[in-house]
């Protein structure tokens, strides 16, 4: 039975909704696309949205979502002994064929283990058969390395889904009609053929004595490397907003996407070699999709992992003003501030724009390849202050390799001669300004350079926020706000973890979310996958997925941060 005030709380968000689909089932490929926390959050995801639309764009698919509840919406569901069922009409997700999770970010995998425990299907893929739905997952936490939480899916699309989606439901259609092919052993080989599509179950790892993997290897028939799948073309697909609501960041405003990797490059960032190659969307494709946008929303948000870097961004503002469109950017490139290009935000009605420095010293910009010069950052403050917008916020990372107390006091010195540059604008008006320093900890990520780095300790990690915290107390204007630093701990776990990890994730699923709880019980060392320095020659437990950038470049690109940073590597 399903909760009346729960069914009911569903209609009522549907009801403010636009974009909502819905379709008869009656004989078609069902897929509830899960998002692993909270609607405000999932609805904000243009992947997510993507994803949804290219779904219900097949005839014979109907596609519908579900979401982690609210805190109090999870008691009800326990309560009733509810199951948990979709959006859209309502149906337990143990009726649908295929459960498809888009996971964005790791401290999301525990929520996956509530998702499949309020819908009453077991945790486990191997405690599963052809009577449960198939549980699927994608989404870039899921390709930069999957295996934390391979235990607990069929299988795993590793790249882009537009590029994929196809020749997976071409199997699917295959499959689901035929009883026989649907036992799950078959299903899950037939998927297995298609590049890109991950299956761990055929795949054995083996580890050494020292806790290191020794060897990733496939049953007869399957690759020994995966390539991740990337659109060659991105004008072949639009990824714009599809379903708009008030209940989302973005109220009011509709996403599109601009581009995907990155020409730059820096060495911390998952974004520019995960979706290598760079890419762009062409100027008379983003100008159809605007028309189209604005007769849905009066505001454009410009988004991508390098908007600032699309050759055409400046006339594109310019024609989402001629359509008396509003503009929203992300953040901006250091080097792309330009008055001109301030002066359209500007009158597109933004508010605040980010910049993101990422270290206070010279040093550590040029060890990250993000080599900025003090003038320069100084020189695009002046430029958005000189051209009316006040409201900034700078992005800066700490932990990071060789850094020094007197580099974090550094973010604290470049923030105060920020904060004296706006100062100096505001003289004789009474316009609002803000200074917002974003400061979080280096996570060092799979498939970047850094992914042989060690997290800094947790403890020094909180000594450093609490220096610069002390350095902001009393200047008025400015604010700090940070991520906790045991809240990096557990990102670097999950997402530098192997198989054994998923143990871990296990027992703090069985105890509501109590990790100190779980990391005692287990028989599982975490300090081993956050706080080693990997050797260089070392089998990472993702390097089994091809992201068509070799190891021995990042190895390369490792070593010359290294020898910037004046730390010695042996070889």
């Amino acid at each position: 039975m399903i909760s009346w005030k729960l069914a009911q709380k569903a209609k009522g968000v549907l009801e403010k909704e636009r974009g909502a689909v819905q379709k008869s089932w009656g004989g078609k490929i069902s897929v509830c696309l899960l998002y692993p926390n909270s609607y405000h959050v999932g609805m904000s995801n243009l992947g997510f949205q993507t994803l949804y639309q290219m779904l219900n764009a097949e005839e014979d698919v109907v596609c519908e979502r579900a979401f982690l509840p609210e805190p109090e919406d999870l008691h009800e569901y326990y309560h009733s002994q509810t199951p948990l069922f979709s959006l859209e009409t309502q149906k337990p997700l143990s009726r649908f064929d295929i459960l498809a999770f888009s996971i964005s970010f790791e401290n999301d995998f525990l929520n996956v283990l509530t998702l499949l425990e309020l819908a009453h299907i077991p945790s486990e893929s191997r405690l599963r058969d052809e009577r449960h739905p198939w549980v699927i997952a994608g989404g870039v936490a899921v390709f930069l390395n999957p295996e934390p939480i391979s235990e607990f899916f069929d299988l795993f699309i590793l790249g882009e889904a537009e590029e994929v989606m196809g020749e997976f439901l071409e199997v699917c259609r295959q499959t689901l009609s035929d009883q026989e092919k649907k036992r799950k052993d078959n299903f899950l080989r037939n998927l297995g053929g298609i590049e890109g599509v991950y299956v761990p179950k055929f795949y054995r790892v083996t580890y050494a004595e020292d806790g290191k993997i020794e060897a990733m290897d496939p049953e007869p028939g399957f690759s020994r490397k995966i390539k991740r799948r990337w659109v060659p073309q991105l004008d072949w697909f639009a990824s714009q907003s599809s379903l708009f609501t008030p209940d989302t960041e973005f109220k009011e405003m509709a996403l599109v996407e601009m581009n995907r990797g990155c020409p730059r490059g820096c060495r911390f960032c998952a974004a520019c070699f995960v979706y290598h190659p760079f890419r762009n969307r062409s100027f008379s494709f983003l100008k159809s999709i605007f028309k189209e946008a604005l007769l849905k929303e009066h505001r454009i948000g410009l988004t991508g992992t390098a908007v600032s870097d699309h050759p055409q961004l400046l006339p594109l503002c310019q024609d989402i003003l001629s359509q008396q469109g509003e503009i929203s950017l992300s953040s901006l490139r250091v080097d792309a501030v330009t008055p001109s290009l301030v002066q359209c935000l500007r009158e597109g009605k933004e508010r605040t724009v980010a910049i993101a420095p990422e270290a206070g010293s010279e040093r550590l910009r040029k060890m990250l390849k993000k080599g900025y010069l003090e003038e320069e950052i100084l020189e695009s403050i002046e430029t958005l202050v000189g051209n009316g917008l006040s409201q900034i916020k700078c992005y800066f990372l700490i932990g990071l390799p060789s850094e020094t107390d007197e580099e974090v006091k550094e973010i604290l010195l470049l923030a105060k001669r920020i904060r004296h540059q706006i100062l100096s604008h505001q003289k004789n008006q009474n316009k609002k300004w803000r200074l917002v320093l974003s400061v979080n900890p280096f996570i060092p990520k799979p498939t970047t350079p850094f992914q042989w780095a060690p997290l800094e300790e947790v403890g020094q990690l909180k000594k450093k926020l609490k220096l610069i915290q002390r350095g902001v107390q009393g200047e008025r204007g400015v604010e700090m706000i940070h991520d906790l630093p045991k809240w990096a701990y557990l990102q670097a776990l999950l997402s530098r973890g192997d198989r054994r990890v998923g143990k871990i994730l296990l027992a703090a699923h069985h105890h509501q979310g109590n990790w100190g709880q779980a990391l005692r019980e287990t028989n599982i060392n975490p300090d081993f996958y956050v706080y080693r320095k990997r050797d260089l020659d070392e089998i990472f437990p993702w390097d089994f997925i091809d992201h068509g950038i070799p190891k021995e470049r990042l190895r390369e690109e490792y070593l010359t941060a290294m020898r910037d940073a004046g730390i010695s590597i042996k070889h």
